[in-house]
């Protein structure tokens, strides 16, 4: 087992592939088996290592997105960070496949397990509904 601060510095570097677009290097960060409890994005397959697939197609619609972390808090396996996402509705997106050329801002609170010196595990706590007043998205309904 990692320490805390080697597991902070897992999540802090996953964080900055992701910004600078190294979808090639998340293997790195994250295990190949990784589950995700909260699906990054509506369409994502619910199997281990789908959350690859999901950055990869939450990237490619929002094209100008970041995930900034503004803060990292960790303890044992676990690393919790608070973010500000944001991004601009530039491309195709399963929940509303023609972009608005919206953007949007919203706070994250994401929860990894690092297993391994990996990301294992991710849950997390977004703004949806402020998310989708910003780009102008229908809110979605049962049925």
């Amino acid at each position: 087992m990692l320490s805390p601060m080697a597991n902070k510095q897992v999540v802090a570097d996953f964080f900055r592939a992701i910004n600078e677009r190294r979808l090639d290097d998340l293997p790195q960060y994250m295990a190949l088996d990784v589950i995700d409890h909260n699906k990054i994005i509506f369409g994502e397959a619910d199997e281990p290592g789908a959350a690859f697939d999901g950055f990869r197609q939450q990237l490619d619609a929002f094209g100008e997105g970041v995930m900034q972390p503004d803060a990292l808090v960790a303890e044992d396996d676990t690393v919790v960070a608070r973010l500000t996402v944001t991004g601009t509705h530039t491309g195709y997106h399963p929940r509303m496949p023609e972009p608005t050329n919206r953007s949007f801002e919203v706070e994250q609170i994401w929860w990894f397990t690092i297993t391994d010196g990996k990301i294992s595990e991710i849950r997390a706590v977004s703004d949806r509904l402020g998310m989708f007043l910003q780009l102008g998205w229908p809110w979605p309904t049962a049925g």
